[in-house]
């Protein structure tokens, strides 16, 4: 159980977040928001204010949000409709009824003859009791269509996602993966506060474990590593990367103590990783800092290494150095975070913001379907000048989705082999 609720607070908080960026870069774009959704498949709670549904669905893998004239929601009034319009002082249409006019009051009936619901805001017709006057009627911008229980606002042309500038829409769209980064920086920054210092990359010595290779040789926590068998030693990576490559090899540590210089030999131990390889440790922790101005930093910094290292996987994919194993799906997702819950609630706190900058990565790559494919779009219509045809846009972003959801499924299925077999 403790399992499953931290995978629907991981997936949920970077779902949120991804959605949120996008809401509200639409929304400061006078983009009309339909729906904000959290959650794939049945609704477990949906609540409405204004002109936006918030939605909870049961599935924490995913979320939407729906702006209009992304949603091919149109409503459209075909000469012949005998609706119900409801005014308000000003003779304004605030409400048309399409069914269910009876359950309203004051309803003013009207056969359609003509309207327009997106630029010039109008609709007219016949009157119930005059057959040959035709009456027109102005609608509000923000006028609600009623058929049975489902109720649709209206949505002006300036209120719709293509009738905003390239910039404006190209932010709206850019701005989820902006917000999945800003997490990782506020979780990283948490991190670094709560737990009092942040791990510093210098080439230095950290803690010294009791028993260890550091310790029996005679490094102290605070030495300055100057160089390993006569290779300089720039940061922290660099001492691990170097021990860990040398298990059961005597090493020359030429450290720094209280400006003094020492050679000291050590041989790391040792240790068997899960897939069989050994592995040198020495048994020392990496230096930490406790500076405000380090802690501050400490988000962006943690965050850009992430980046980096995301994006050397990516890049083993365009080289061919590529292996299925290298993705997870949700199941996947869900073992790993099975055993990241078992070290502490900061552990998973790390985790999810690791998550967070690879979906905002992956959503970046130019991929129909994906954020980044759209983005590409944007920038082909910059070049050209004018937009590609939305029916040919939508046919390339519904065959890239296709071939997304079969990539899935082959994780997925890879996830549950390596979980289960």
């Amino acid at each position: 159980m403790t399992t499953i609720i931290a995978f629907i607070f991981v997936f949920g908080l970077i779902v949120f977040f991804h959605e949120l960026g996008h809401f509200l870069f639409a929304k400061r774009s006078g983009i009309l928001v339909r729906d904000f959704s959290i959650g794939f498949g049945p609704k477990i709670f949906a609540y409405r204010k204004k002109e936006t549904q918030y939605t909870l669905r049961l599935l924490p893998i995913g979320g939407y949000v729906r702006m209009a004239g992304e949603d091919g929601e149109v409503v459209e009034l075909k000469p012949g409709y005998r609706v119900g319009l409801i005014l308000n002082d000003d003779e304004i249409v605030t409400k048309i009824i399409i069914n269910g006019k009876d359950q309203y009051q004051d309803v003013q009936p009207l056969e359609v003859s003509g309207s327009d619901l997106e630029k010039e805001l109008f609709i007219e017709g016949y009157e119930e009791y005059d057959e040959e006057r035709i009456v027109r009627y102005q609608v509000a911008s923000d006028a609600v269509v009623i058929d049975g229980k489902i109720e649709t606002i209206i949505a002006p042309y300036d209120r719709v996602f293509q009738s905003k500038s390239l910039g404006k829409r190209a932010m709206t769209i850019f701005a989820g993966p902006l917000f999945n980064f800003i997490l990782a920086i506020i979780i990283f920054t948490i991190l670094a506060f709560v737990s009092g210092s942040v791990p510093s990359n210098e080439p230095e010595i950290g803690q010294v474990m009791d028993n260890g290779a550091a310790q029996e040789a005679g490094l102290k926590q605070g030495d300055e590593v100057i160089s390993i068998n006569g290779k300089a030693m720039d940061s922290w990576q660099d001492i691990f990367s170097t021990v860990e490559k040398s298990p059961n090899k005597e090493l020359d540590f030429k450290v720094d103590r209280d400006g003094k210089t020492q050679d000291i030999e050590v041989t790391p131990k040792a240790e068997k990783t899960q897939d069989g390889t050994s592995v040198g440790k020495i048994g020392v922790a990496q230096p930490g800092s406790d500076s405000f101005w380090t802690k501050i930093t400490y988000g962006f910094t943690q965050t850009w290494f992430w980046i980096t290292q995301i994006g050397h996987v990516l890049g083993q994919m365009v080289t061919g150095d590529f292996s299925l194993n290298m993705l997870n799906g949700p199941v996947g997702i869900y073992t790993s975070t099975q055993e990241v819950v078992s070290y502490g609630f900061l552990t998973l706190l790390n985790w999810t913001a690791v998550l967070s900058i690879n979906l905002g990565i992956v959503n970046l790559l130019p991929l129909p379907a994906l954020d980044g494919g759209r983005l590409l779009f944007f920038l082909y219509e910059l070049v050209r000048g004018k937009p590609l045809d939305p029916k040919k846009e939508g046919m390339v972003h519904f065959i890239g989705f296709a071939l997304l959801m079969v990539l899935m499924l082959l994780v997925t299925w890879n996830d549950i082999q390596r979980a289960f077999f």
